[in-house]
């Protein structure tokens, strides 16, 4: 395997700089002239809905055609999203250019986005791949997406078990993307039943009250940790972190 360098920054390394701090009130994680990275917490947006309703992790005017924020002197465009009740790392370009660069990697799989999720049930292996054809459904503000069977593959990740807690029926995943499908992991996981934990869409309710009595959990416990990609300005991997929030935290300390 060919050697790289990789430059690593968590929450607790950086402070945000002055120029884009402005545009957001939630953490910078990293900035530097081409790329801005914030940790979007739990119930919040990526982008507004088309009712225009709800806290976004940036400030200012949404362009839906440009997938660009405005505010004052400042635009950044979002590169990806995230679910509102993921939180996790978020990754924005500061220019078109670079934004189409970054963009047409995600496209190539060429970034690796990384989450951690607490599921119902215990996988058989310890690792594995998920492949499925996802249809996603828009209504209004309404969005369902559904395994459809008998076509081909359009939604592909890897799992590696990190901890199963046999006595809840639990178990901890670490699930790299390789596509990004709209609520994928939560869908993908339903379908064999390994729901999200206190998701209540595709989840199970019955477990997801069973979570919110004995662990505290009044979100789903999905989180973005790392998003890693070989910066084009630079030409050196970047890895950039977001560790835990709390509340998912003191959820696996109960299980412990």
């Amino acid at each position: 395997m060919k050697s790289r360098t990789l430059v690593r920054h968590t929450a607790f390394l950086l402070r945000p700089a002055e120029l884009y701090a402005t545009m957001t009130d939630v953490p910078i994680l990293f900035e530097d002239d081409d790329l801005l990275a914030v940790e979007k917490p739990a119930g919040t947006l990526s982008h507004p809905n088309k009712g225009g309703k709800g806290k976004c992790a940036f400030r200012g005017r949404y362009d839906f055609e440009e997938r660009k924020f405005e505010f004052e002197c400042q635009t950044v465009w979002l590169l990806h999203r995230l679910d509102q009740d993921t939180s996790g790392v978020m990754l924005a370009a500061k220019s078109k250019e670079m934004a189409d660069v970054i963009r047409e990697r995600f496209k190539c799989h060429e970034v690796r986005k990384t989450y951690q999720a607490l599921v119902t049930g215990l996988p058989r292996s310890a690792s594995g791949t998920w492949r499925d054809h996802i249809q996603t459904n828009h209504s209004d503000d309404r969005v369902r997406s559904k395994i459809v069977t008998n076509r081909p593959p359009n939604a592909e990740l890897n799992f590696k078990v990190v901890k199963k807690y046999r006595k809840e029926g639990l178990a901890c995943l670490e699930i790299e993307l390789v596509t990004g499908r709209t609520h994928q992991i939560r869908v993908q996981g339903a379908s064999r039943f390994h729901h999200v934990l206190g998701d209540r869409i595709y989840g199970n309710f019955e477990a997801n009250r069973k979570a919110r009595r004995a662990l505290g959990l009044k979100r789903f416990f999905l989180h973005a940790a790392a998003v890693e990609l070989k910066h084009p300005g630079t030409g050196k991997w970047l890895r950039i972190e977001s560790p835990l929030p709390d509340a998912l935290e003191e959820a696996l300390g109960r299980l412990q």
